[in-house]
Order: C-alpha cells, then sequence, then structure tokens
C-alpha cells in the first residue's frame, strides 16, 4: 500500500449510509488520512436519525440524502456528484479498511472497470459461517455462469470505472447492487481483477439478515434471466433428474430384490432422467455460447478503440498537414 504516495484526482468515494453514527467518523478519519481530499468523498445518507449525517458533516463532508430507499439508490444518487473517471464504493460501518483504497485504484489504473476487494484475511467473528458458505456459493453460480474467477462477488468496497456505474440499470435492489454490477460488467467489457483485502466486525447493529440473503439469490436469477435466460431454463429442467433417479431407483430395487416389475413408473423414470440429463448438457452448452459472446463482444470493444485511435491519429495529422 503506498498511501500519501498515491494521487487520489480521478477518485472519488461514495460511501452509502443508513444509521452508521458508530462506524462513520471511524470510516472518514481513515480515508482522510490516507490523502484522500475531503471533496473527494460523498456520504450518501438512507435519511438516518441516529445523527450519522451530523457525524459527517462536522468533519467537513459533503453529506446528500438519497433519493428512493437501500443501498442501490443510494449509489444512484451519489453518481450524480461524481466529476471522475473513478469510484470507489465502501460502507461506512469500518468493516472495511480504507488502508486498500490505493491498492484497489491503482489496479484499475491498469485498464480494468470493476476491481473488487476480495474478502481474504477476515477478522474473527467478522462474517457469520452461514453468510460465508452462502457467498462462496453464489459466487461460485455466477462464475459458473459468465465464466470469470473471482472469489468474492459480494464484497461491499470496490472500485468501478464512473461510466459504467451510469450504464448499469439499478434494477435490484438493496445489497443485490453488486451483482448488478459484476454482471453488467462480465456481459460487457469483462474486465474484471481482484485485491485481496482484509474485513473487520463492523460498529453498530448488522443489517444484512437471512431475509437479505434469499432475496440476492433471487435477483441472481433475475439477473441470470437478463443475461443468460436459456441457461436458466435448461438450469430448472435438471432438477427432473432427482425425481428421474430416485424413481429408477425405486423401481430397479423392486425389479432386482423382490420380483415386482413396475413397468410404467419404470418409463416415466426413463423419460424424467433422459430429460433431465438432456437439459444438463444444453445448460452447459449455453454456458459456453454465452462466453462466447462475450469474447465476441470484448473483442468488438478492442476494436472499436483500435479504430477509433486511428482515426483520431488521422485527423491529428490531416490538421498538422493543413
Amino acid at each position: 500500500m503506498v498511501g500519501f504516495l498515491t494521487s487520489y484526482d480521478d477518485l472519488t468515494i461514495i460511501i452509502p449510509t443508513f444509521r452508521e453514527a458508530e462506524g462513520i467518523g471511524l470510516v472518514l478519519d481513515e480515508v482522510v488520512s490516507l490523502g484522500v481530499l475531503k471533496e473527494k468523498i460523498v456520504v450518501v445518507d438512507g435519511f438516518s436519525d441516529d445523527g450519522t449525517p451530523e457525524i459527517a458533516k462536522s468533519r467537513g463532508i459533503r453529506v446528500v440524502f438519497q433519493d428512493g430507499f437501500g443501498k442501490a439508490d443510494a449509489v444512484k444518487t451519489g453518481v450524480r456528484f461524481v466529476d471522475t473517471p473513478y469510484v470507489l464504493v465502501m460502507d461506512g460501518d469500518y468493516t472495511y479498511p480504507a488502508t486498500y483504497i490505493p491498492d484497489l485504484l491503482s489496479k484499475a489504473r491498469e485498464g480494468y472497470d470493476l476491481v473488487l476487494g476480495s474478502r481474504k484475511y477476515l477478522e474473527k467473528g467478522s462474517m457469520n459461517p452461514v453468510f460465508k458458505f452462502g457467498n462462496r456459493v453464489l459466487t461460485f453460480f455466477i462464475n459458473l455462469l459468465y465464466g470469470t474467477r473471482v472469489s468474492d462477488v459480494l464484497t461491499g468496497m470496490y472500485v468501478v470505472k464512473t461510466e459504467v456505474l451510469r450504464e448499469v440499470f439499478y434494477e435490484m435492489r438493496g445489497f443485490s447492487l453488486e451483482a448488478e454490477i459484476f454482471s453488467h460488467v462480465a456481459n460487457t467489457t469483462g474486465k474484471i481483477a481482484e485485491v485481496p483485502i482484509s474485513y473487520r466486525v463492523r460498529k453498530g447493529v448488522k443489517k444484512l439478515g437471512v431475509v437479505h440473503g434469499f432475496r440476492i439469490v433471487w435477483d441472481v436469477f433475475r439477473l441470470t434471466w437478463r443475461y443468460n435466460p436459456t441457461y436458466l431454463i435448461f438450469l430448472l429442467g435438471t432438477t427432473l433428474l432427482i425425481p428421474g433417479l430416485a424413481l429408477g431407483s425405486y423401481v430397479a430395487y423392486h425389479y432386482f430384490f423382490t420380483g415386482i416389475k413396475y413397468y410404467l413408473k419404470g418409463l416415466v423414470a426413463i423419460l424424467l432422467t433422459l430429460t433431465g440429463f438432456q437439459s444438463l448438457l444444453m445448460a452447459v452448452m449455453s454456458i459456453y455460447t454465452k462466453r462466447i459472446e462475450m469474447r465476441t463482444i470484448h473483442r468488438m470493444n478492442e476494436l472499436k478503440k483500435d479504430v477509433q485511435k486511428i482515426l483520431e491519429y488521422l485527423n491529428q495529422g490531416g490538421e498538422k498537414e493543413s
């Protein structure tokens, strides 16, 4: 980490808050201690009644009140106040150390559209085992869908290009925002990187509950339907393998051990199993088809940029001749 050796002129930090009085002061002090100008920090508050906005204002930080409700609306509101190429989003509960900001920004400057702060070093008690398992499952599913290899899709600390945040639809509410941003980048440029970071015990009352976890799962399915509906359809068809194999096992057991022959049940078991297996193959094919599509889009974007550079070069040459 390079601290004060890093220039933050191209970065704006958005901190969504809602009742974060215990943590926001510590977060802001840590960010400012790195040399980030206060004018480059925007606290987007969801109308907290615990003094959160006042604490931020007392430190000379700009506070704006969000339109709508939830984290997605907070970030959507905050982007309106950004005039830099990059945005860093981080929570205001002190879980994410600001000391990793230089690393994330430096990685983004290498040409990535999204740089995730992957929570590798967990402080004891910082993450419930249930949420840790759920995060791994969702990350595995999204990696499988998009052909990526990230380890923490739902991290709350990341650097993203401002133009990307302005392209996002913000259809996913609340804590599903990160999954939507990731899906958007994966399906457009694919320029995603990770930086390992620490994760601390939050200050204040935890807001993310089991209900939110189920909501995130549902939103991931919605994102799958948007970006690869055929995969979701065939994936659901794959579930026919379960009753097919179960019924087939039942029929086989009675055929070999009791002598009872269930012809109709056996036929149904075969049909279910074959349909499920065929759906599994089609689901795999849809994944690879999607990956080919994404690579094609990425290549087309690169060619477009190359053509633009050539045209700019030719225009500059023409101006010099004239």
